[in-house]
């Protein structure tokens, strides 16, 4: 009697590093088509609808994905109006079918049991834990892959991000088909296609999240200085992004995919 194939392959970092290699000079439009290509409707987009996210919506519009991909967000119950507004307008005139995440309690509910989390240091984690990463760990197994708008010209913990990434907590590979744009070529893209964006970009936000711990940022201060401002020691991260989170030395990630994805992924070449 012949065996039957595991039902799912690990996938290391080893295994990733030569598609890491090959996908170093590929274009935004060729990554995306790549990532498609192999994971189908198993591959979603994540997006707060900052301008990057924006630009991504727009190109897998562009690429006519919208019925083969879901957008996620995560509506964390306190975005500012504005980007609940982008949000609309990115579904309504781009046709994309935006899958939105909620926090199992309101803000008021999670003040009235937990207190005021976001105004100490270990509060604010706790806080980005329960209204961003509880959320979305509730599509865990629907993707196998996940294209995001992260960029090593944010710098930080993004200045060397690779264009695929291991999400052990998602259980998925993170794809990111902008890692190499710049913030000038970003600009220049949504001006140049008109892309739908959010107005407080415009008003001295570099980058948008809850209305309770962004703020606009000065001339000549870090874009991510508006992020927990009121917190002098803070993380600059909430860690919803896999690679922004710290590892501990000599750690090699790894996920389960499978099987006939991996097979694809690896079979078929770049």
């Amino acid at each position: 009697m012949s065996s039957q194939p595991a039902p799912h392959r690990l996938v290391t970092e080893a295994d990733i590093a030569p598609l890491n290699e090959a996908l170093e000079n590929r274009t935004m439009d060729e990554i995306i088509r790549w990532a498609h290509e192999r994971f189908g409707r198993r591959l979603c987009l994540l997006s707060a609808f900052q301008k990057a996210g924006c630009v991504l919506c727009h190109r897998a519009a562009a690429l006519g994905l919208q019925e083969h991909m879901d957008v996620v967000f995560v509506d964390t119950g306190v975005n500012f109006p504005e980007t609940l507004e982008t949000v609309e307008r990115i579904r309504s005139e781009y046709g994309l079918n935006i899958v939105t995440l909620h926090p199992a309690r309101t803000m008021e509910q999670q003040c009235r049991e937990a207190g005021v989390l976001y105004i100490t240091p270990e509060g604010q984690k706790q806080c980005c834990h329960l209204r961003k990463k509880e959320p979305l760990l509730q599509i865990k197994g629907r993707y196998s892959a996940m294209l995001g708008s992260l960029r090593r010209s944010s710098g930080g913990r993004r200045a060397a991000i690779p264009p695929l990434a291991l999400d052990t907590e998602l259980n998925l590979i993170r794809v990111y088909p902008m890692f190499r744009m710049t913030t000038e070529e970003m600009n220049s893209y949504i001006e140049r296609h008109n892309v739908i964006y959010n107005s407080l970009h415009d008003q001295g936000y570099p980058t948008v999240s809850c209305n309770r711990c962004t703020t606009p940022v000065l001339e000549g201060e870090d874009e991510r200085a508006g992020r927990w401002r009121h917190l002098e020691h803070a993380d600059a991260y909430c860690n919803i992004n896999s690679t922004d989170r710290l590892k501990h030395p000599g750690t090699l990630d790894s996920v389960r995919i499978p099987t006939g994805e991996a097979e694809n992924l690896f079979g078929a070449g770049i």
